[in-house]
Parts: C-alpha cells; sequence; structure tokens
C-alpha cells in the first residue's frame, strides 16, 4: 500500500502457534485455528493490541514457560500490552477457536476456551466477543486499532493454511 495523506500502512502478521504478536500501530495479525485458542487484546485507548494463539490450556510439572500454553501465553500478552503503556481498565478482548476437530481427544479446544475466560475475568478484562466451539476450523483476521475481526469457518484446515506464505514444494 502507498502512503498518502488519507492512507496508512498496515502492517501484517501472520501468527504461528504457540506464539503472540502486538504492535505500537496499527496491524493486521492473521492465525488459523483448530482445537487452538486466540485471545486478541485491544486498548481502547491507545488503540494498540495483539494477538497470541495457544495449543494447550496450563503448563506442565516441568514449569514450561512456553507459549503454546493459555496460562503463560494470555499473562505475557497482558504483560507486554502493559510494558507498551496500556492499563488493564482500558483492554478488551475477543476469544476464538477452540474448535472439536476430528483426529484430536475432543476436550482440548474445550479446555482452551475455559483457561482464557478464567484468566481474562481474574485480570478484570471484559470479553466483548467470542467464536468458540463447534466442529470447524477458523481462520481469523484482528485489526489492532479498530479491533474488528474477521473469521472465517472452515470444515478443512489444511497443512498450508497454517503460513500462508510458505512456498509449496510440488
Amino acid at each position: 500500500m502507498t502512503n498518502t495523506s488519507n492512507a496508512v500502512e498496515i502492517y501484517r502478521y501472520h501468527l504461528t502457534p504457540g506464539n503472540l504478536f502486538t504492535c505500537g500501530e496499527q496491524a493486521m495479525i492473521s492465525t488459523v485455528l483448530g482445537t487452538c485458542v486466540a485471545v486478541c487484546l485491544h486498548d481502547r485507548r491507545l488503540k494498540i493490541g495483539g494477538m497470541n494463539h495457544f495449543l494447550y490450556p496450563k503448563s506442565g510439572f516441568f514449569g514450561s514457560s512456553s507459549n503454546e500454553y493459555g496460562d503463560v501465553a494470555i499473562q505475557a500478552l497482558i504483560e507486554k500490552l502493559c510494558r507498551m503503556g496500556s492499563r488493564i481498565q482500558d483492554l478488551e478482548a475477543q476469544i476464538f477457536g477452540g474448535g472439536d476437530i476430528p483426529g484430536f481427544d475432543g476436550k482440548t479446544g474445550i479446555r482452551n476456551i475455559k483457561i482464557a475466560r478464567k484468566l481474562l475475568k481474574k485480570h478484570g478484562i471484559n470479553v466483548v466477543s467470542e467464536d468458540v466451539g463447534g466442529f470447524k476450523g477458523r481462520r481469523l483476521i484482528f485489526h489492532t486499532g479498530t479491533n474488528e475481526t474477521l473469521v472465517m469457518k472452515t470444515h478443512r484446515i489444511r497443512r498450508g493454511d497454517y503460513y500462508p506464505y510458505r512456498q509449496r514444494l510440488n
């Protein structure tokens, strides 16, 4: 996009499982979810935000601090936005994913949804929107500046969906 007096350059980022992304400027963050959950946080005052994408609800007995776990990823996302100047009372959340996808145990998605709700409530962050559960995968795009999301549901998630910029070898 060319920068003109009426246009704003928007950074685009594709979030892979087990990671999080925040940006002090407007950004479009995309991801693909099955049983995983993504929490999107938006600061109403600063017009910034971020997203995480976690695979499992709680870190294990070994004290893993990986963003693959909801308890770690949600805390890390909140802390990162607060270091950027956000205040808890200015944050609002959206929760996506946690589907019951064939080939998985059927409980991981529900556990991921529950940990997201529990931790956001514990921190006093209002959940303004959810699109969770069900039997379909989701492709998600989140605009950090406006808190707008686009959710596309899909019957089948393919390996290439997880990273759309990956070069196909065939």
